[in-house]
């Protein structure tokens, strides 16, 4: 008796739950936990919250529940079905679990802490559960998250890619930049992807969206044309990807600098270049003064890395009016550099300058994306690797997406 009262109290089991008995395997370090319910007792239809008499009991399940001094528990339970005059047959609400599951929710809450804080094999390792069952609470715990929040639209967007797998295998990666949260992955970089997002939201939700932080790739330019109102003043093309243009700008310069010294024995350029694609703050510092030697020479690629430089400070403008006026100034420059490899960068920044001119409107890039990035990058190292590609958009989301994980817990407590 003392047994089942201890155990009543300490799964919080309530009225009409009762501890029928509890037997403890030394062998297998494993308590078991039977429960039954009080006789002639009625149970609300899951459906319509209407309460209904009992109809008849499904066969036994069991439920992984928290270890009780260091031995595994397990609840035994036959569930009830009732049989509503409106919605028919259909098994309870369990206090205790949430349908089709094999672990209690106390147990999924504990799952869901130590998975937010360590690889699927770290966790299963803890927990002594299989990859399969740790990937199903990821999943399933996902699932609850997205379905508590429903379709979103963040005032401000970032629209980035990431490459999953080798072969150009890409997933879109749509985030909330204020929240620095992941709140889409969507298969592949296609138009298609982010129209996949888009078509999700509402009416009053697209127009909603103020912003779309996001870089040069047509696809994407596309989708938003297609689903947003005014999208010209609502498109900012990131600081990130607008600099890495200048940077193959630059390293052109220099490939054809590099074969031309090379021909007459000077290698002056070898080796350097990574130097040149470099802010000059970030350089490090044991490649300074090579690069400030190379800089002091008359070399092509230094020209070219310094009109590269100078439009960094387009971001740096107080007004929309100044910006202009630095793009013009720096485009003049960069045009007329009789460099080919950074006129023709040129050229492709002031095609789309609608886009970064509008940085001045909102002051957004894509910065935050380029951190989900690494931290995407890191659970995808932490997991060597996935066995699909859902498996890594649910981790992504779960480990980034800012969603309630938790099960809401009822009667039984910790």
């Amino acid at each position: 008796m003392r047994d089942k009262e201890l155990y009543e109290q300490i799964l919080g089991i309530n009225s009409p739950w009762r501890v029928e008995r509890v037997e403890l395997n030394l062998e297998s370090r494993s308590v078991d936990v039977y429960l039954e319910h009080a006789s002639k007792i009625k149970f609300m239809c899951p459906k319509c919250d209407v309460e209904r008499p009992v109809y008849d009991h499904t066969q036994e399940r069991i439920w992984r529940h928290l270890d009780s001094c260091q031995f595994h528990t397990f609840i035994h339970a036959c569930p009830p079905r009732i049989n509503c005059e409106v919605d028919g047959i259909h098994q309870i609400t369990l206090p205790f679990a949430e349908p089709n599951s094999r672990f209690t929710m106390l147990f999924e809450r504990l799952a869901i802490d130590i998975l937010s804080h360590c690889d699927v094999d770290g966790a299963r390792a803890i927990l002594d559960i299989s990859w399969d069952e740790a990937w199903h609470i990821m999943d399933k715990a996902v699932k609850r998250g997205l379905a508590k929040r429903g379709a979103v639209a963040p005032e401000l967007i970032g629209v980035d890619e990431k490459a999953v797998a080798k072969g150009h295998k890409y997933v879109t990666v749509v985030s909330d930049v204020e929240q620095s949260t992941v709140v889409d992955v969507i298969e592949d970089r296609k138009h298609e992807s982010l129209d996949t997002f888009f078509e999700k939201l509402g009416k009053d939700q697209l127009e909603a969206v103020s912003a779309v932080s996001m870089d040069m790739w047509d696809p994407y330019i596309m989708s938003v044309k297609t689903h947003l109102n005014n999208p010209e003043e609502k498109i900012v093309f990131d600081r990130y990807h607008i600099m890495k243009i200048m940077g193959t700008g630059v390293d052109g310069v220099r490939k054809q600098e590099s074969r031309t010294l090379f021909k007459v024995g000077d290698k002056t350029l070898t080796g350097s270049k990574y130097l040149w694609l470099y802010s000059e703050e970030n350089l490090p510092d044991k490649h300074r003064d090579r690069f400030n030697s190379l800089k002091a020479l008359d070399l092509k690629t230094s020209r070219a890395w310094a009109i590269k430089e100078n439009l960094r400070l387009f971001w740096e403008q107080s007004t929309k009016a100044q910006g202009l006026e630095h793009f013009k100034r720096w485009y003049y420059w960069a045009t007329h550099s009789r460099l080919e490899p950074i006129i023709k960068a040129a050229k492709t920044l002031k095609r789309h300058f609608e886009g970064m001119i509008t940085y001045f409107d909102f002051r957004i890039t894509n910065a935050h994306a380029e951190g989900l990035n690494s931290r995407i990058q890191a659970i995808k190292v932490k997991a060597r690797g996935y066995r699909n590609q859902e498996h890594f958009k649910t981790a992504i989301l779960f480990h980034l997406g800012g969603l309630d994980l938790y099960p809401v817990t009822h009667t039984v407590v910790g």
